[in-house]
């Protein structure tokens, strides 16, 4: 006897995508939260998106892999918003031609929350626009199970493209966010469609 899957409940189905926007830097002196804003800002003008963010800098993460008292008293306040998020937007600096020691903790530090979810990458720099940052971070979301948009948002020297965190230039970021967005929409029900059929094995 054949088995079917339940169908799901169409308004399950369509209901808004909890997105946890990662803020990737822990610099003194970082641009980070400026960009965070202005993407912050486009995801609350949605209706088919709920924004969390979880900030590096607020994480505390051990760099040492050790189950100890204070690094799974850290987890307890950043795990939680990595397995409740049906997807992600990442938002890097580049370092050296990739992304920031911090944001790779974090990620270590996890797997089966990435596993099965779309990650949307946003970058900021300076001629590059971190976009050799997000090329290194597509391999390691691969190695966990996580999915990775096409489309980016990214800023090329970041610092003078705003204005006490607004953009001078709006045009292009505005419509490149809406298509990474809209993507990152697709992918997330799609993907979360198919873990409440069958749970994700890896």
């Amino acid at each position: 006897m054949q088995i079917k899957d339940a169908p799901l409940n169409a308004d399950d189905v369509e209901a808004p995508l909890a997105v946890t926007l990662v803020v990737g830097s822990n610099r003194h002196g970082r641009f980070g939260p400026v960009v965070a804003d202005w993407l912050l800002g486009r995801m609350r003008d949605r209706d088919d998106l709920l924004p969390a963010v979880l900030d590096v800098a607020d994480a505390n993460l051990p760099t040492t892999f050790a189950p100890t008292s204070a690094a799974m008293a850290a987890r307890s306040s950043v795990t939680p918003k990595l397995a409740a998020a049906d997807a992600f937007v990442v938002l890097t600096p580049e370092y050296n031609h990739s992304y920031p020691a911090g944001l790779k903790n974090l990620i270590d530090w996890h797997f089966t929350e990435w596993q099965a979810k779309p990650v949307a990458l946003a970058s900021y720099g300076g001629l590059s626009g971190g976009l050799r940052a997000v090329e290194h971070l597509r391999q390691v979301f691969a190695e966990l199970h996580a999915v990775t948009l096409r489309d980016t948002v990214s800023f090329h020297n970041a610092g003078a493209s705003f204005d006490e965190g607004r953009l001078k230039d709006p045009s292009g970021p505005e419509a490149a966010a809406k298509v990474m967005l809209d993507q990152l929409v697709w992918w997330g029900r799609g993907l979360r469609e198919a873990r409440e059929r069958r749970p994700y094995g890896a």
